[in-house]
């Protein structure tokens, strides 16, 4: 059986540019235009431009060396977007890190990536000293002031820079424009080596990803509220939108009150957000009775999402919502639907970006494609898969084959059309006296439950069928099911070995900044043990 290629038209050759042409180019069409706004701040493209290239000037006078890798330790804000093109632009490598990081965190990827610099947001500036004493040695630590011009500051740094911009050479297909590390939910968090092909192509990809107009166009206002340390945010939401010439609303810390003001407020056009937040949406009283006519499309990604959750949010919101599929591995898209009625398929993530190709290969061998409708991991190649993992050759030998196909360790399955749903992570599956049972599946049907807001479902260890699933399930203020009403909602939908057998109710599930569903959390705690 071939592998399974694009629907959509190739769109090679694709261009071998450096990222930070993304913003240099918008800059030249678009000087005037607002690029982001960051609460009573508002920046334009030209002023970004400008202030990422004294940026990039100054940390090349204090020493930083092409290749060097700089830690971006910062919430949403326009200090993180001129930070990236800075540090691009000096011949740096960006490695942005979690915002959430304690101490241990914040040390380990800094010392594992070989930071010589890293830009700390005064919020997180505790942080930052706390970590020297866990081996965090950086030779210049950046504070990021807002509205502070001290010397050695960011914002000081860039008023007094007088340098010119160091000139070198980047080989797209070869030198690293990003060091975004993985999530690290069934393992320690890796270092992805993406380069510059990798990031510039995939922006390519999703602009061109729906067939009747393009995705990001510069008439478009989007919301930043995802954070842009991870890839959804930083590729998905910025550098595709700034590469079209659009207006980038920042957000910080979510809060649904703020998130549906700032919604209406700069009449927003495209939204990209998390399952969590979309279930969110749909509780919201009188959600109907919000301005939100300028919405032209939603998009949910980073996490599975229920057919049933993604048909009510488009009923709440009166506009297209589809599903997208990726990865940090990925840059970070290889799947999107349409937003065409004809041609989307709700529950699924859709079929393939342009020039990328698919196998989905059995569980037990990794090695015998199945047939549509079966089940099995998803391999993807293409333009925008990572070079690799940085400093760990296993795991990039675990993770990519000698002719450059990619395991995501996703399980999924397709139908004859070629749309992907995705079911689980491989190594998150429930053995239930042999049969394999997905919890994500389990958690879509839970979430249908009028009673239910959240959930999360885990494999805990039985005698006699080795797992059996158990669901951790948050209810709707003024309801009360019992346990044994949830198991008997689930049965009526389910195969036997599919059942849910036990039940706990709960305030709140765990979950990473992206929306995923924490489940070694749950194991752990089940299990009496302590999380890595």
């Amino acid at each position: 059986m071939a592998p399974a290629s694009s629907p959509r038209p190739s769109l090679a050759p694709y261009p071998e540019e450096p990222v930070q042409e993304i913003l240099r180019r918008s800059a030249e069409r678009f000087p005037d235009k607002i690029a982001l706004i960051d609460g009573d701040r508002t920046f334009t493209y030209k002023q970004m431009e400008e202030m990422s290239d004294r940026l990039a000037a100054a940390l090349a006078s204090g020493g930083l060396a092409f290749g060097d890798r700089v830690g971006v330790f910062a919430p949403n804000s326009v200090e993180f977007a001129i930070s990236f093109f800075g540090i691009l632009k000096a011949g740096g490598i960006p490695s942005p890190v979690n915002s959430s990081y304690i101490e241990r965190e914040l040390a380990n990827q800094m010392i594992d990536c070989g930071a010589t610099a890293l830009i700390v947001h005064e919020a997180m500036l505790e942080v930052a000293e706390n970590a020297r004493g866990l081996g965090l040695d950086v030779r210049q630590l950046i504070e990021i002031r807002p509205g502070s011009r001290e010397p050695g500051s960011f914002w000081g740094m860039i008023e007094s820079a007088t340098g010119r911009l160091p000139e070198f050479t980047i080989n797209p297909k070869v030198d690293l424009a990003a060091l975004p590390y993985s999530s690290g939910t069934t393992g320690l968090a890796k270092g992805v080596e993406l380069t510059h092909y990798n990031l510039t192509s995939n922006v390519v990809q999703m602009e061109a990803c729906q067939l009747d107009e393009p995705l990001a166009s510069e008439e478009d206002v989007v919301l930043v509220h995802l954070p842009m340390f991870h890839i959804y945010g930083l590729q998905v939401l910025m550098n595709l939108y700034l590469s079209v010439g659009a207006t980038l609303v920042m957000m910080g810390r979510f809060d649904m009150g703020e998130f549906l003001g700032l919604l209406v407020k700069y009449r927003v056009t495209q939204l990209y957000t998390v399952p969590p937040v979309g279930q969110g949406l749909t509780m919201v009283p009188r959600l109907k009775e919000l301005d939100l006519s300028a919405l032209k499309c939603v998009m949910l990604a980073a996490a599975p999402t229920s057919t049933d959750l993604q048909q009510r949010l488009s009923d709440a919101i009166g506009a297209p919502v589809i599903q997208g599929y990726g990865m940090t591995e990925l840059s970070p898209a290889s799947h999107v639907d349409f937003t065409s009625a004809s041609l989307n398929r709700p529950g699924s993530v859709g079929r393939l970006t342009a020039d990328t190709e698919e196998m989905i290969v059995d569980l037990e061998t990794g090695e015998t494609e199945v047939a549509p409708g079966e089940v099995g991991e998803l391999l993807v190649r293409g333009p925008q898969v990572m070079k690799g993992y940085f400093n760990n050759p296993q795991a990039t030998a675990e993770t990519l084959t000698a002719d450059a196909w990619l395991h995501t360790g996703d399980i999924v399955r397709a139908d004859e059309e070629g749309y992907v749903w995705v079911l689980d992570r491989k190594k998150e599956l429930i053995k239930y006296k042999g049969f394999q049972v997905p919890p994500a599946e389990l958690e879509g049907l839970l979430l249908s439950h009028p009673a239910i807001a959240d959930s999360a479902v885990i494999g805990v260890q039985d005698e006699e069928s080795g797992e059996v699933p158990k669901a951790f399930v948050v209810i709707k203020e003024g309801q009360s099911p019992t346990g044994e009403e949830i198991m008997e909602f689930i049965a009526g939908q389910v195969a036997t070995f599919k059942q849910i057998r036990q039940v706990q109710f709960v305030d709140s599930i765990p979950k990473n900044p992206s929306g995923k569903i924490l489940r070694r959390v749950l194991i752990d705690q089940e299990r009496g043990t302590t999380p890595d």
